[in-house]
């Protein structure tokens, strides 16, 4: 369901309904423009362009379409496994006091 209705106020005031689909891009009162990540009845997530993701109540948000493209974002590389380190020599057993013994009786 990735066209739902995202603008209640709208409705309030008997004008009709948009309904907002994932990719559109809006602008936010507060935080400004940003594209629509996920819209559902309950939630809809914008990544902002300035204010990153943020979540808000389908039924209370209120959203102006624009035609402004989205800011080339740099590509967040994964991070990478660190390579498997060589195990270290075994150490040889400290002497104890026994051992000691043993070789001076010898």
């Amino acid at each position: 369901m990735v066209a739902v209705v995202a603008a209640a106020a709208a409705s309030r005031a008997g004008e009709p309904m948009k309904s907002w689909t994932k990719g559109d891009r809006v602008v936010q009162p507060t935080y400004g423009p940003g594209t629509l990540v996920e819209v559902n009845e309950h939630h809809t997530v914008i990544d902002f362009d300035e204010h990153g993701r943020r979540t808000f109540a389908t039924r209370l948000v209120t959203l102006q379409s624009t035609n402004e493209p989205a800011p080339n974002k740099p590509v967040r590389k994964r991070a990478t496994k660190a390579k498997a380190k060589e195990p270290k020599a075994a150490k040889e057993p400290k002497e104890t006091k026994a051992s000691k013994e043993a070789k001076a009786k010898d």
